[in-house]
C-alpha cells in the first residue's frame, strides 16, 4: 500500500536528509521537497536562507559552528529550466557540469559518499527539468558498499512526469542507529496533496520534533515555470 509522505516521515524518527520529487494533486505543479535533520549540535545549528533562485544552509549561531565542511552548502541551485537539489556540495558539481554541457550522471560519477566514517553518509541528489509539456525528474544515491568505505555504489533513477499526487522519496538513512544505516532500495513512492502552504505544514509537523532542522518546499508551475517557495526553520 502506497503511503502518504507524511506517514513515511512519522514512522521514521531519523531519515536524516531527504528529497522528494513529484507532481501536485491537481497536476499543475512539479513539487520539490528537501529537508535536513540533525543529532549533533553542529548539525542542528543551521537554517535555510535564500540565495538567488536557490537556497543555502547557514549557521544559526556562528559562535557554535564547528566543522562547516559537511553542513554548510547550497542544497538548491537553478539553471535555466533545471532545478538541482542535493544534500551536499555535489549541488555545485552537478550545476557546473550542466552549465558546461554535461549530464547529471556524469557529474555524480566524479563524487562519492561523505567521508564521515563509520556512517559514510550517502550523497542523495535530484534534478527537475521543466519541459514544453510537463517535466522530467532524476534522482541518485551514492553510498558505501554495505558500510565498506573503500567501495562506492552509484545508483541513478530516471522518471517522466510522475502521476498526479505522487512523488519519489529518497533519504540518507534507513532509520536511527550507531552507525546510522544507509538508505536501501529504490526511492519510495509517496502520496502528496494540498496547496503549497497546506502541504508544507503537514510535512513539517510530520518530521520528528527533536531532530528536524529545516524544510524547503517548491511548487513549479507546469504552465509557465513560475515558482512558489516555502522555507521553515526550527531555529528562528
Amino acid at each position: 500500500m502506497t503511503k502518504h509522505l507524511t506517514d513515511l516521515l512519522r514512522e521514521n524518527a531519523y531519515p536524516g536528509r531527504g528529497i522528494a520529487l513529484g507532481t501536485s494533486q491537481d497536476g499543475k505543479h512539479a513539487v520539490i521537497v528537501y529537508f535536513i535533520m540533525g543529532r549533533s549540535e553542529n548539525s542542528r545549528n543551521r537554517v535555510f536562507v535564500t540565495e538567488g533562485a536557490g537556497i543555502r544552509t547557514q549557521a544559526f549561531d556562528e559562535a557554535k559552528l564547528q566543522d562547516p565542511s559537511l553542513v554548510i552548502y547550497a542544497p538548491v541551485r537553478v539553471w535555466e529550466n533545471r532545478t538541482v537539489v542535493t544534500n551536499g556540495d555535489q549541488t555545485d558539481t552537478v550545476f557546473d557540469t550542466l552549465v558546461a554541457g554535461g549530464s547529471f550522471e556524469e557529474a555524480l560519477r566524479t563524487r562519492t559518499f561523505e567521508p564521515d566514517a563509520p556512517n559514510y553518509t550517502p550523497r542523495i541528489s535530484g534534478l527537475v527539468t521543466l519541459e514544453e509539456k510537463g517535466y522530467s525528474a532524476k534522482m541518485s544515491i551514492l553510498k558505501s558498499d554495505a558500510g565498506d568505505g573503500s567501495r562506492a555504489l552509484r545508483f541513478f533513477y530516471e522518471y517522466p512526469q510522475l502521476a498526479d499526487g505522487t512523488a519519489r522519496f529518497i533519504h540518507t538513512y534507513r532509520c536511527d542507529g550507531n552507525p546510522i544505516p544507509s538508505f536501501e532500495g529504490e526511492p519510495e513512492i509517496a502520496l502528496i496533496d494540498g496547496d503549497i502552504d497546506t502541504f508544507t505544514e503537514k510535512v513539517w509537523q510530520a518530521l520528528n520534533g527533536d531532530n528536524k532542522v529545516s524544510l524547503f518546499v517548491r511548487y513549479l508551475s507546469l504552465e509557465d515555470g513560475t515558482a512558489q517557495t516555502r522555507i521553515v526553520n526550527k531555529n528562528v
